[in-house]
């Protein structure tokens, strides 16, 4: 029985999974950039927003602004105008792109 190029298959084959198992940790790594991304992205929206609710103006606006100075982008923004200086909760949702090796672009 000849077994010539058996050690080639096992190489390959571990070559191969070896790759495959790169290229997952590689789109893990930046799944956990992008949200990092997108974290700073809404802080940085919701404290541009913030004092606009009580000045007037658009907050909005200004969350998307710097929603997008930060690579993301504005969703969802409940900024309610109150000129009062009571205390006010700003809510933003923003969505950041993310390139994946192995599953393609997703948001």
């Amino acid at each position: 029985m000849r077994e010539r190029g058996a050690a080639t298959v096992v190489a390959v084959a571990l070559i191969s999974g070896l790759i495959l198992v790169t290229a997952g940790l590689v789109d893990v790594s930046r799944l956990v950039a992008a949200r990092a991304q997108a974290v700073a992205a809404a802080d940085a929206a919701a404290r541009a927003a913030a004092p606009v609710t009580f000045f007037g103006g658009d907050p909005v606006a200004e969350a998307a602004a710097f929603a997008d100075r930060n690579g993301a982008r504005l969703e969802v923004c409940r900024c309610p105008l109150d000129r009062s200086m009571q205390p006010r909760v700003v809510t933003v949702e923003v969505s950041a792109p993310v390139d994946l090796a192995l599953l393609g672009s997703h948001t």
